[in-house]
């Protein structure tokens, strides 16, 4: 391991986040700190996950929801001080790492198939924990 390696990693420790594994496909709230003035709140964008870059400290994800019937589409630092929290809503079975074609469709056709049978699992894995 090179010195950025080993930068990122301790940084990556240090920072203290966990979140859910999750890939392209998936349905993901994103908890966002947003500050108004003196006034600091949480914001919520719900959305499905387009697809990942894993850079250690670098790495993000980009999220795409439809707001009013245009398509919005937010790019998140995995590791920055303004996410407070992820939460895996669906889980999508897609063949693909980057979904940049639904970019393209609309209505029904920009929908993606929930994996039942691994949502299940993990819903097991999650009882067996706690």
């Amino acid at each position: 391991m090179n010195f950025l390696q080993l930068f990122d990693k301790k940084n990556i420790e240090k920072s203290g986040k966990t979140f859910p594994t999750f890939k392209a496909g998936d349905t993901l709230k994103v908890h966002t700190k947003v500050v108004e003035g003196k006034n600091q709140r949480i914001q919520i964008f719900e959305g499905i996950c387009l697809g990942r870059k894993s850079r250690g400290m670098g790495s993000t994800f980009v999220v795409r929801k439809i707001a009013s019937g245009v398509g919005v589409e937010r790019i998140f630092p995995l590791y920055s001080e303004n996410i407070e929290q992820i939460e895996k809503v669906r889980i999508g079975k897609v063949r693909r790492a980057r979904l940049n074609y639904l970019r393209d469709l609309r209505g029904r056709k920009a929908r993606i198939v929930e994996d039942i049978k691994k949502a299940q699992k993990e819903r097991e894995e999650a009882k067996a924990t706690s």
